[in-house]
């Protein structure tokens, strides 16, 4: 992996923890599309977005690694630390709309 590669994981996978980290502590949750968020009622925006927030930075932090293995160790085992985080986050993200928005739109 490139030293451009790995500067491009470390800065992509940043900016999806920095945003998970403002839904998920900040409670934004205008950082999520409009139409995820619509059922959501009052009582459970903290869960979900604690919830969303943390899956974002999974995500994120998937990433990150992916770029720092490549780059030190010259192999595929970067995309399987991403395969993991990735699916991981998203199956938290899928199960908080299901729990919280009642379905995924």
């Amino acid at each position: 992996m490139s030293l451009f590669e790995v500067i491009l994981m470390l800065v992509l996978g940043s900016l999806f923890v920095f945003t998970g980290w403002r839904i998920w502590k900040k409670e934004q949750i205008t950082l999520i599309h409009d139409y995820h968020y619509t059922k959501v009622s009052e009582a459970d925006k903290k869960p979900y977005t604690s919830k969303m927030g943390k899956a974002t930075m999974l995500i994120g932090i998937g990433t990150i690694l992916t770029g720092i293995i490549g780059f030190l160790s010259h192999t595929a085992y970067g995309w399987f630390a991403f395969g993991i985080c990735f699916i991981s986050g998203l199956a938290i993200m899928v199960f908080a709309q299901f729990k919280y928005n009642h379905g995924l739109f």
